[in-house]
C-alpha cells in the first residue's frame, strides 16, 4: 500500500515535479497544496508518512509548519523535508534547528528527493524501516 506524502509548495511547476516523482515509483500517494495554511488544513485528514515542504511560501512558511508538526504529539515523528532556492547555510540552519529531517536545496534530481526520503524514513527498534 502507497505511503501517504504532503507536498506543501506554492510554485505549480515545482509541486507538479515533487508528486511526478513520488508517484512514479509507485511507493507514494501525493496530497498536494500550496501553501503552509492548507497544509494545517490537511494534516487532520491525512496520515501522512511524509511531509515535503519549501521553506518561502505566503501566509506560513515551510520553517513555520515544520515547527507546527514538531509540537504537535500526532505529527510528531512524521518527518518533514524541507526543500528551498535558497542553498545558503540560513535556510538549512534554520530548517534543522525547526526539527526538518532533511534539507534539499533546488534545483534538484529525481534521485536526490529520493534519496533524502529514504534517508529520512524512521527507523524500527530493530534498525529495519518503519
Amino acid at each position: 500500500m502507497p505511503e501517504k506524502v504532503l507536498v506543501v509548495e506554492d510554485s505549480r511547476a515545482m509541486r507538479v515535479f515533487v508528486s511526478s516523482i513520488l508517484e512514479a515509483t509507485g511507493r507514494f500517494e501525493v496530497q498536494e497544496v500550496e501553501n503552509g495554511f492548507d497544509a494545517l488544513r490537511a494534516l487532520p485528514r491525512g496520515d501522512f508518512a511524509f511531509i515535503v515542504t519549501d521553506v518561502n511560501m505566503p501566509d506560513v512558511s515551510g520553517i513555520e509548519l515544520t515547527k507546527f508538526v514538531r509540537d504537535n504529539a500526532k505529527y510528531r515523528k512524521t518527518p518533514v523535508i524541507v526543500i528551498s532556492t535558497d542553498s545558503a547555510s540560513t535556510d538549512l540552519q534554520r530548517a534543522l534547528d525547526a526539527g526538518a529531517a532533511a534539507f534539499l536545496a533546488k534545483p534538484f534530481t529525481a534521485e536526490e528527493l529520493l534519496d533524502v526520503i529514504d534517508k529520512a524514513r524512521p527507523q524500527s527498534e530493530d534498525g529495519d524501516e518503519a
